[in-house]
């Protein structure tokens, strides 16, 4: 049930049953003159993420929900207006992005190709947590921007799309009063940790490593349960601890709402994230993430969040597809291993023809 105690939003709009909770928009790929190649991240990541997904036959155009853009309203649930005032000027964009040349840009540019993919992709958080709730579970192929809080953007994070999820959840759906944050992106989420510092509605897991960005002592404070790894930590002490310790964060709170931050970051050679997770660690690790979330009937949403390698599009994808053959999405109430699943790759096709558009109306992308 709805409560409306908050202002008109367009991102809890009901969506056809039809559609996968699957939430994506190619609005959220950077490109704008190659300056996006002078951060390590993969600014188009999420298009070949989709695009690998269909190639599974996973997903088709029509069966999965397009994200649409956080207004500024939207965003005042949790920032302040200073804030998205700060985010006028190319220099504070230039600096939150880490793409120095941003800041000789005349800002309705910066706004367009770069901040408005950042709004849609938190759009698509704030829609997946609705999602997560109606279904179950919920994917936005985007987010995570766990280094951004009310009042500060860093890491490449201009908008606190958790928190802002968590917060919209709280305010506008009834029976939604605790959320369980699980963060296993390499670096530590201090972002949604300084919002909830003292908020008790909010229990926060992290797990990353000890020896990167940001290292922020205060925001530590806010975690409930606090895995500090080395550089270097390989799969199997990454999997005990990350299954050990989710047990135990999940057992010593009942939520509502996982929010699971779901970064590939700590793939081995990742130039950021000092790990050394295998391929096939990353999707054991979201595997043990949802079964846990199911086992419990608690709904689930994933944002996909830091990964800086070429190969990690491919990886989510995998991940994504092995939860769909372990019967752990994809509406397979009795969790059972769907019967078109075979070497690991699901062959579920989508009616899109037949079905209603998942497809949000708006207006057509910018141009310049």
């Amino acid at each position: 049930m709805m409560c409306n105690r908050s202002h008109s939003t367009q991102l809890y709009l009901d969506v056809p049953s039809t559609c996968l909770p699957i939430i994506y928009s190619p609005v959220y790929n950077i490109t704008f003159m190659g300056l996006e190649k002078l951060h390590p991240f993969d600014s188009g990541k999420w298009g070949k993420v989709i695009h690998f997904l269909k190639e599974e036959k996973l997903i088709s155009d029509g069966s999965i929900v397009e994200a649409r853009e956080a207004t500024e309203e939207d965003l005042l649930v949790v920032h302040t207006k200073r804030y998205l005032n700060r985010l006028k000027w190319s220099l504070v964009v230039a600096t939150i992005t880490e793409i120095p040349p941003l800041l000789f840009l005349p800002n309705f540019l910066v706004q367009r190709r770069v901040l408005r993919p950042l709004r849609t992709q938190t759009g698509g958080t704030i829609m997946a947590g609705k999602l997560a709730v109606d279904r179950g579970w919920a994917i936005n192929v985007g987010g995570g921007f766990h280094h951004c809080s009310s009042d500060k953007g860093g890491g490449f994070c201009a908008y606190a799309d958790i928190t802002l999820a968590i917060k919209f959840l709280f305010e506008r759906v009834e029976g939604i009063s605790r959320a369980t944050i699980i963060d296993l992106d390499a670096h530590q989420g201090n972002g949604h940790e300084r919002d909830f510092l003292d908020d008790r509605r909010v229990f926060i897991m992290d797990v990353y490593n000890r020896y990167i960005y940001p290292g922020d002592g205060y925001a530590k404070r806010a975690i409930k349960r606090k895995v500090e790894l080395d550089s270097g930590t390989e799969d199997d002490e990454y999997l005990q601890k990350v299954e050990l310790h989710l047990e135990g964060a999940l057992n010593e709170v009942r939520s509502d709402i996982i929010v699971y931050n779901a970064g590939t970051d700590v793939l081995d050679g990742d130039p950021l994230g000092g790990l050394a997770i295998s391929p096939q660690g990353i999707v054991r690790r979201d595997e043990i993430v949802f079964r846990a979330a199911r086992r419990r009937g608690i709904p689930i949403l994933m944002v996909t969040s830091g990964g800086y390698q070429k190969k990690t599009a491919r990886i989510i994808a995998d991940s994504i597809i092995n939860l769909r053959c372990q019967g752990l999405i994809g509406g397979d109430e009795d969790g059972e291993v769907p019967e078109e699943c075979a070497d690991g790759v699901t062959l579920m096709m989508s009616s899109s023809d037949s079905s209603p558009s998942c497809v949000s109306p708006g207006p057509a992308p910018n141009t310049i």
